[in-house]
């Protein structure tokens, strides 16, 4: 049984709310072998990654948080999709229905989703095997999930780096095979409830000693930003047209993916990161405009890998981005662009942000159930971080198979919220880059044109 760090813990409890697990899509060439030996090959390489070995078992009256435990694969985990054959904007259609959906962590905390003998899919000359990732968050963030399924169809170690991350590279998973946890072989044989009751004091000294320490550091970032040493903080965005409050319906979930080679999007001093948010911002600009509601200003909510502090699943900090769509020259643009996303970073990485998150990792389980049921989910909201949320994330090299069918690009699906609907997932694997949009049906009732609008502004941003 190993503990669970408050933030993951977060994570599951929000899962209650609203849909919020990590979906990766590996589109392979099709391959010969039959479907029941794929799920058996899958069976066999999930038993050599302990991560993918677990289950959560929630602690009674929620006395303490939820631990992990021993669980083997299932066949159920492996979902053969029906009928084959699919062409892929059927396929497509299909995605976005299950992106409604959510593991439930307690059973077992992922599946994979295969799609046989897929037609016309991007970057095949044949028929196509689509592999769907779904994670629960509270096992994985998106760079660890990145991970979990590179150990699933890995045969090398990559080596190719992060694009939005401080980490360099995106590497399989290594987990303990006997994992610790925090107390120790006490848990081998005593009640998690009681654990709980017994942390209950020490915890609360824990955070209160923290909470000070965190408004030291709150005061201290404050001073240092006033005087120049810390760059300032991004003026929030007002909720725009992408960013009503109402809950995104199961079956209201869009799907469109835009594979292009990644020469496309490799420029000289400039990161993919960067050119991918120009060319959203131009295309995203575009699409409003077009539909009566064009923008004054817009922002991007963009993820980033920070290092693990803890023995949490869960470590990134989300970067408040200005697109600057003011600036009409795109190259003085993606200039501009660069420049936030130095400063973001610079800021997100400072020490006394820090301080102030260990706050979190000290509350009792009690408390930070009830502030998670509690949280308001319905009052709009005066500013956002953005009004789009872009994830970024290399993949690493082109070296993982299927039944030894080659990989042939990747996708990723930033989930919808209650304030946002319309995220984008950039993925780089080997030479592919892949734009996966992510959308809530009335909030963007014509995908085709606006992924017809992204493709345009990556040609406009090359130049």
């Amino acid at each position: 049984m190993t503990g669970m760090a408050p933030r993951d813990a977060t994570m599951f409890w929000l899962s209650r709310r609203t849909a919020n697990d990590v979906f990766l899509l590996y589109c392979f060439a099709e391959t010969p072998t039959p479907t029941e030996e794929l799920r058996a090959a899958v069976a066999e390489r999930v038993a050599l990654i302990p991560d993918l070995c677990r289950r959560l078992r929630e602690t009674a009256h929620d006395l303490d948080y939820p631990h992990w435990i021993p669980a083997e694969f299932i066949p159920q985990q492996f979902i053969a999709h029906r009928p084959d054959g699919l062409p892929w904007p059927t396929l497509l259609d299909r995605l976005g229905e299950l992106l409604g959906t959510g593991v439930d962590a307690t059973e077992r905390p992922w599946r994979l989703h295969v799609f046989r003998g897929v037609r016309d899919a991007p970057m095949s000359t044949g028929p196509s095997l689509v592999a769907v990732v779904q994670i629960s968050h509270a096992l994985a963030d998106g760079t660890r999930a990145a991970a979990l399924t590179r150990s699933l169809f890995i045969h090398r170690v990559p080596d190719a780096p992060v694009d939005n991350s401080v980490k360099h590279r995106v590497d399989p998973v290594k987990t303990p095979v006997s994992p610790v946890d925090y107390w120790g072989q006490l848990c081998g044989w005593m009640d998690p409830s009681v654990l709980g009751v017994l942390r209950f004091p020490q915890q609360l000294v824990a955070t209160f000693r923290r909470g000070l320490a965190a408004g030291r550091a709150h005061r201290e970032l404050a001073e240092r930003t006033a005087v120049g040493e810390v760059p300032a903080p991004t003026t929030g965005f007002t909720p725009g047209a992408l960013n009503t409050m109402r809950p995104v319906a199961a079956l209201d979930h869009q799907v469109r993916m835009l594979v292009v080679p990644a020469d496309m999007l490799r420029c000289p001093h400039v990161t993919v990161t960067v050119l991918a948010l120009t060319a959203i911002s131009r295309a995203l600009t575009t699409y409003l405009t077009e539909h009566g509601r064009a923008p004054d200003r817009l922002g991007a909510a963009l993820p980033m890998a920070v290092p693990a502090s803890s023995d949490a699943h869960n470590n990134y900090r989300s970067l408040s981005i200005d697109l600057h769509i003011e600036e009409p020259d795109l190259r003085a643009r993606a200039e501009l662009i660069a420049d936030e996303l130095r400063t973001r970073r610079e800021r997100a990485l400072n020490p006394l942000l820090a301080v102030q998150d260990r706050v979190g990792d000290t509350v009792p389980a009690l408390f930070a159930v009830r502030d998670v049921a509690r949280a308001d989910l319905d009052t709009p909201p005066q500013a956002i971080d953005g009004n789009t949320v872009v994830s970024s994330v290399n993949r690493g090299a082109a070296d993982l198979t299927f039944a030894g069918a080659p990989v042939l690009f990747t996708g990723g699906f930033p989930a919808l919220g209650t304030v946002m609907h319309l995220t984008h997932g950039i993925h780089g694997l080997g030479e592919t880059i892949t734009f996966s949009v992510h959308s809530d049906k009335a909030a963007v009732p014509d995908p085709d044109r606006y992924l017809a609008l992204l493709a345009e502004a990556v040609d406009a941003v090359r130049g």
